[in-house]
């Protein structure tokens, strides 16, 4: 398969052969490039005109019956979404993982002219049959897609705009899909995010339901998102493994053994007893991840009856110490409050990075923070808003935990019912929430492209206006960047937007990774304080740990060291 642009070029040329015209902006998206080579690959011709395939009743009613409980779900959704984009000559249709279509809400008008008549309940919309299109190619690559005029493979829905959602179970299986679809001059730009969150929303109660029978609970980093749909959600069984999580759940806690069967403990640091009673009394719980990072916790659902956990194979004694480094009272140790002299800058280029940030601040300008996973660039981030004097908060966004559909939301806030899933009393959003302080926009680079110039225009005037709102404030921020990516190479393969790297690049620090660190035994005699007090680390003991080449930096590092004392 060759590059994108050849891709590209060579469907140019299938389509000014035939004297139609390039989807308006020239290449089309990647994901689009890729659906027109396996469409290729399965003898489709572009200006084919194929009889819409059909399945008869008995075959329809079959599949209505196997996806009973998504399909009542989906149902319900779609009846929220017709009431959201209501007027606009549209339609609203949920597939199965095959996808033919189960149901569909349409606006007459479209079902009855053009080539929308061939969207009829039992049509099928794979890749493979219809080409390109919003349920076949979401359905293909499990994700959100939106597929406008020609950059539908076949020429005969070139006047059609859809955009489609996969839904996943509790399992990460894909059980369906859901699509709205209008005439390619009334699409509307916020449809595919309605249709993901519509489909999030699915995934949520899917879970709920196949999970009655566990514990079930949300974490988010901000305890007011905690009951949205930007929440992660994992269930566990009676002896605290895990059985299912959301993708969510998944984004947040990067780095880490997500998986079915893995053990709590693994994941956060606390006892899974412990923290289960500390949620049946006190509702909302703050506790760690195993790699240092703080969320909000609470249960969504409880199981009928708690089942008894198995009792621990290690000496009683060994397992009460345990325990009791966690707090009497249940609680996950608060993460250690590092002052400024007790970041570790003995290395000269940490140091020198240091000068640089002190200059950053006192222009008040933006400061880009390069350095490898796990570096310390969140650290050095935090260090840099307890010297500045900023009196707000310190509020951190991984962007690329955010999901797409609702990083506008999150970032900016929302109005109360501006979405499905939203809270009736909305959310100021995580800018206003640092007004005064420091906003860190970790993983830059994971932004997409869509959500960079929503970025930059905030950047041009720091006015937030939420989402649903109509009225905009002005916020006083101290902008941060980081990321573990080469931005520039992103811009030359147009994933990042270079006007957005200039105004984030005005001021740039380079952390050196821990193995070409000078300091390196400050570093691990630090990092093993911070996780317990009264431990030390001999000369030989860092001798064999400076070994290491620590591909993972710092969280490798805290990882290490965490096992040691366990």
């Amino acid at each position: 398969m060759g590059s994108t642009d050849e891709r590209a070029l060579a469907h140019a040329w299938m389509l000014r052969s035939r004297g139609a015209a390039l989807p308006a902006g020239g290449l089309p998206p990647a994901e689009i490039l890729d659906s027109w080579v396996r469409c290729s690959h399965a003898g489709l011709d572009v200006s084919a005109t194929p009889p819409i395939q059909v399945v008869e009743a008995g075959e329809l009613a079959q599949r209505r019956e196997r996806a009973d409980v998504v399909r009542r779900l989906a149902l319900a959704e779609l009846e929220t979404l017709c009431h959201q984009i209501a007027g606009s000559n549209f339609l609203l249709a949920f597939a199965d993982p095959e996808g033919v279509l189960l149901d569909l809400y349409a606006d007459n008008r479209f079902l009855t002219s053009g080539s929308a008549s061939d969207i009829v309940t039992g049509s099928r919309w794979s890749e493979a049959v219809a080409g390109t299109n919003g349920l076949g190619t979401a359905l293909a690559t499990g994700r959100s897609v939106a597929v406008n005029g020609l950059e539908h493979f076949l020429f005969k829905y070139g006047d059609i705009s859809c955009t489609a959602a996969p839904i996943r179970d509790a399992f990460g299986q894909v059980v369906g899909a859901l699509d709205a679809s209008s005439y390619f001059e009334s699409r509307q730009r916020h449809t595919q995010a309605l249709v993901q969150m519509a489909c999030t929303h699915i995934e949520k109660l899917l879970l709920l339901y196949q999970m009655r029978e566990r514990l079930v609970i949300s974490v988010h980093p901000r305890a007011e998102f905690l009951g949205t749909l930007s929440a992660g959600l994992l269930a566990f069984d009676g002896s605290g493994r895990l059985v299912a999580f959301n993708g969510r759940a998944r984004d947040l806690l990067s780095g880490l053994d997500v998986a079915p069967g893995t053990p709590f403990e693994q994941l956060f640091d606390a006892p899974y007893e412990l923290f289960v009673a500390g949620l049946h009394h006190g509702g909302e719980r703050r506790l760690r991840d195993a790699l240092g990072s703080e969320l909000s916790a609470s249960c969504v659902q409880a199981p009928p009856r708690p089942a008894a956990r198995p009792a621990s194979p290690r000496p009683a004694r060994e397992r009460t110490d345990r325990i009791e480094a966690h707090g009497s009272a249940a609680r996950p140790a608060p993460p250690p409050r590092l002052e400024p002299n007790d970041f570790v800058d003995d290395d000269p280029a940490v140091r020198g990075a240091l000068q640089t940030v002190g200059a950053a601040l006192r222009l008040q300008a933006p400061l880009l923070i390069v350095g490898e996973t796990g570096t310390g660039k969140e650290l050095l981030a935090r260090h840099a808003h307890r010297t500045s004097g900023r009196a707000g908060a310190f509020v951190a966004v991984n962007c690329g935990a955010l999901p797409a559909e609702l990083f506008e939301a999150e970032l900016f806030g929302y109005a109360g019912g501006a979405f499905t899933g939203a809270r009736r009393e909305g959310s100021p959003g995580l800018i206003a929430s640092a007004d005064g302080g420091t906003l860190l926009l970790d993983e830059i680079g994971e932004l997409p492209l869509a959500l960079q110039a929503a970025l930059l225009r905030l950047l041009d005037d720091w006015m937030v206006r939420p989402v649903g709102g109509t009225a905009a404030r002005r916020v006083d921020v101290q902008l941060l960047a980081a990321t573990h990516v080469d931005l520039e190479q992103a811009v030359r393969e147009r994933r990042f937007r270079a006007d957005l790297l200039h105004r984030l690049n005005t001021v740039r620090v380079d952390l050196p990774p821990l193995r070409a660190r000078s300091d390196f035994a400050a570093i691990a005699r630090f990092v093993l304080e911070t996780l317990r007090r009264d431990a030390t680390l001999g000369d030989d003991a860092i001798a064999w740990l400076a070994r290491h080449d620590w591909s993972g930096n710092m969280r490798e590092l805290r990882a290490v060291l965490t096992r040691a004392l366990l």
